[in-house]
Protein backbone atom coordinates (compact mmCIF):
# COMPACT_ATOMS: atom_id res chain seq x y z
CA UNK A 1 0.00 0.00 0.00
CA UNK A 2 1.42 3.28 -0.88
CA UNK A 3 1.78 5.67 1.49
CA UNK A 4 0.25 9.63 0.97
CA UNK A 5 2.27 12.59 1.52
CA UNK A 6 0.05 14.20 3.96
CA UNK A 7 0.73 17.98 4.71
CA UNK A 8 -1.14 19.00 8.03
CA UNK A 9 -1.37 22.31 9.40
CA UNK A 10 0.12 21.85 12.95
CA UNK A 11 1.23 25.34 14.43
CA UNK A 12 5.08 23.37 14.96
CA UNK A 13 4.92 22.63 11.23
CA UNK A 14 3.36 26.10 9.79
CA UNK A 15 6.62 29.13 9.75
CA UNK A 16 5.23 32.02 8.26
CA UNK A 17 7.98 34.29 6.90
CA UNK A 18 7.72 38.23 5.65
CA UNK A 19 9.00 39.31 2.88
CA UNK A 20 8.80 43.13 3.66
CA UNK A 21 10.71 43.55 0.46
CA UNK A 22 7.95 42.00 -1.20
CA UNK A 23 5.22 42.90 1.08
CA UNK A 24 4.01 39.79 1.72
CA UNK A 25 3.73 37.14 4.17
CA UNK A 26 4.83 33.42 3.03
CA UNK A 27 4.33 29.72 4.52
CA UNK A 28 6.03 27.38 1.74
CA UNK A 29 4.27 23.78 1.99
CA UNK A 30 5.67 20.66 0.72
CA UNK A 31 9.32 20.92 1.06
CA UNK A 32 8.91 25.13 -0.88
CA UNK A 33 7.39 23.81 -4.03
CA UNK A 34 4.08 25.32 -3.12
CA UNK A 35 3.50 28.06 -1.19
CA UNK A 36 0.64 30.06 1.27
CA UNK A 37 0.55 33.67 1.02
CA UNK A 38 -0.99 36.84 2.26
CA UNK A 39 -0.25 40.58 0.03
CA UNK A 40 -0.19 43.90 1.60
CA UNK A 41 0.28 47.33 0.39
CA UNK A 42 1.70 50.78 1.84
CA UNK A 43 -1.24 53.16 1.58
CA UNK A 44 0.17 55.28 3.41
CA UNK A 45 2.82 56.13 5.87
CA UNK A 46 1.60 54.52 9.01
CA UNK A 47 -0.72 52.64 6.78
CA UNK A 48 -1.45 48.91 4.84
CA UNK A 49 -3.79 47.35 3.00
CA UNK A 50 -3.94 43.58 3.91
CA UNK A 51 -5.23 43.04 -0.24
CA UNK A 52 -5.09 38.67 -0.19
CA UNK A 53 -4.93 35.61 1.12
CA UNK A 54 -4.02 32.67 -1.16
CA UNK A 55 -3.25 28.92 -0.33
CA UNK A 56 -3.18 26.12 -3.30
CA UNK A 57 -6.05 24.12 -3.81
CA UNK A 58 -4.67 21.53 -2.49
CA UNK A 59 -4.15 22.64 1.06
CA UNK A 60 -7.24 24.34 1.10
CA UNK A 61 -9.57 23.92 4.67
CA UNK A 62 -6.41 22.90 6.52
CA UNK A 63 -6.09 26.27 8.20
CA UNK A 64 -3.06 27.46 6.64
CA UNK A 65 -4.52 30.79 6.31
CA UNK A 66 -5.24 31.53 9.93
CA UNK A 67 -1.58 31.56 10.64
CA UNK A 68 -0.75 33.80 7.51
CA UNK A 69 -3.51 36.28 9.18
CA UNK A 70 -2.34 35.99 12.76
CA UNK A 71 1.21 36.77 11.22
CA UNK A 72 -0.36 39.94 9.16
CA UNK A 73 -2.33 41.03 12.32
CA UNK A 74 0.58 40.72 14.76
CA UNK A 75 2.84 43.11 12.34
CA UNK A 76 0.34 45.72 12.08
CA UNK A 77 -0.03 45.64 16.16
CA UNK A 78 4.02 45.64 16.75
CA UNK A 79 4.31 48.53 14.21
CA UNK A 80 1.55 50.46 15.33
CA UNK A 81 0.38 50.90 11.84
CA UNK A 82 -3.70 51.07 11.01
CA UNK A 83 -4.88 48.55 8.66
CA UNK A 84 -7.33 48.33 5.74
CA UNK A 85 -9.18 44.74 5.33
CA UNK A 86 -9.50 44.62 1.86
CA UNK A 87 -9.17 40.34 1.99
CA UNK A 88 -12.48 38.99 3.12
CA UNK A 89 -10.18 35.90 4.72
CA UNK A 90 -8.81 38.56 7.14
CA UNK A 91 -11.79 40.21 8.12
CA UNK A 92 -13.54 36.50 9.09
CA UNK A 93 -9.88 35.70 11.21
CA UNK A 94 -10.58 39.30 12.99
CA UNK A 95 -14.31 38.15 13.17
CA UNK A 96 -13.47 34.83 14.70
CA UNK A 97 -10.38 36.15 16.89
CA UNK A 98 -11.96 38.98 18.18
CA UNK A 99 -8.59 40.70 20.16
CA UNK A 100 -8.90 44.45 21.04
CA UNK A 101 -5.50 45.12 19.85
CA UNK A 102 -6.46 44.29 16.07
CA UNK A 103 -9.86 46.20 16.78
CA UNK A 104 -7.67 49.35 17.59
CA UNK A 105 -5.64 49.06 14.77
CA UNK A 106 -8.55 48.44 11.78
CA UNK A 107 -9.27 51.17 9.58
CA UNK A 108 -12.91 51.64 9.63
Amino acid sequence: MAQANVFEANSSQIQVEHDKKRRQFVIRLNGSHDRAVLLYEYVGKKMVDLQHTEVPDAYRGRGIAKHLAKAAMDFVVEEDLKAHLTCWYIQKYVKENPQPKYFEHIYQ
